[in-house]
């Protein structure tokens, strides 16, 4: 039996067990855990909303949860409560674990002003999503005021992560000619920031190069808005030197665009994507709750494999026998 009184109470409490029980609860793909889920999310309704949401992203090795720890030591010393959530799309595929996240940010995961969650394998980076979405509302219930959600994978789930947050983060390494060449236009366009960690010792100099060759690549794109151009920044997560300056941008970020009305509008803009994500997510689970219909989806899929049965046409009778049941 859930007790959605006792979670609710204990989220508001502050009580960290009660917290990562409820995570637990919205993380849950059986039927009753998703309607209690949205029966607590709709208790809390009032008490969300007011954390300032930042997404961190960068290739693998960029130093993102050094920098992540570094961040978030400052911030719970300045008085913030910090959540730190990560989307991997890769977990559903090789397992990711919880303690492989805590290990990475080992001082910020002991910090009690701080908490770490990974986002569930959910098979789908939507599920992983969507369960990412609902623990951070989770947490701005629990009074943690900024939540920094970064992405483990990389592809699709940048743009995901960039889609449900206020401020989004690029981390680069030194040495950017390589990275130019890989780099996808579509992370530039989405940047609200970029900055070249691991800037100290003999690193400093490439890093500030590569900066300018970011700076440079920027000035071929349109700005997302004409409030804020993205700025381009060095910073080390080893040495801590530049995190306060990342912050203070975020911090102007916010001001500029909140003056502006920009902030409140993407908020709404992402609340209607998310309405849509869930309605989608909805049917699938609706998939995954008949047995009968799973049975049909397997045969489906066998005749389309084969070349027998065209993706439209299995596609609509999966709908037809979806909304006949």
């Amino acid at each position: 039996m859930i007790d959605i009184s006792t979670l609710e109470g204990g989220i508001l409490d502050r009580q960290r067990p009660l917290l990562a029980r409820a995570i637990t609860l919205v993380e849950s793909k059986r039927r009753d855990h998703r309607q209690a889920a949205r029966e607590l999310l709709d208790r809390l309704a009032d008490k969300i909303g007011h954390a300032i949401r930042v997404g961190i992203t960068g290739v693998p090795g960029v130093g993102k949860s050094t920098t992540i720890e570094a961040l978030g030591n400052r911030l719970t010393d300045a008085g913030h409560k910090v959540a730190v959530l990560t989307v991997d799309p890769s977990s559903s595929r090789t397992g990711g674990s919880i303690l492989g996240d805590k290990t990475r940010m080992h001082t910020l995961a002991a910090n009690p002003n701080a908490f770490i969650r990974p986002s569930p394998a959910a098979g789908t980076l939507g599920g992983v999503a969507a369960r990412t979405r609902e623990t951070m509302l989770l947490c701005e219930a629990a009074g943690y005021d900024i939540i920094l959600v970064e992405t483990v994978g990389i592809g699709q789930s940048e743009i995901t992560v960039a889609d449900m947050v206020d401020f989004f983060l690029v981390l680069m390494l030194p040495g950017a000619g390589d990275d130019l060449q890989g780099l996808k236009k579509g992370v530039l366009e989405i940047a609200d920031m970029i900055t070249v960690n691991k800037a100290d010792g003999d690193n400093r100099i490439a890093a500030e190069r590569a900066a300018a060759e970011y700076r440079n690549a920027l000035h071929i794109l349109s700005p997302r808005t004409p409030t804020w151009s993205p700025p381009v920044l060095t910073h080390s997560g080893l040495t801590d030197e530049g995190v306060d300056v990342l912050w203070e941008q975020i911090l102007l970020f916010q001001t500029r665009m909140t003056a502006s009305g920009e902030w409140q509008q993407r908020r709404e803009e992402q609340r209607v994507r998310w309405m849509w994500s869930m309605f989608d997510a909805k049917l699938k689970n609706t998939l995954d709750d008949r047995p009968e219909l799973q049975a049909l989806a397997q045969e489906l899929e066998t005749e389309v494999r084969s070349g027998e049965l065209q993706p439209g046409s299995a596609a609509e009778r999966l709908f037809d026998a979806l909304m006949g049941g």
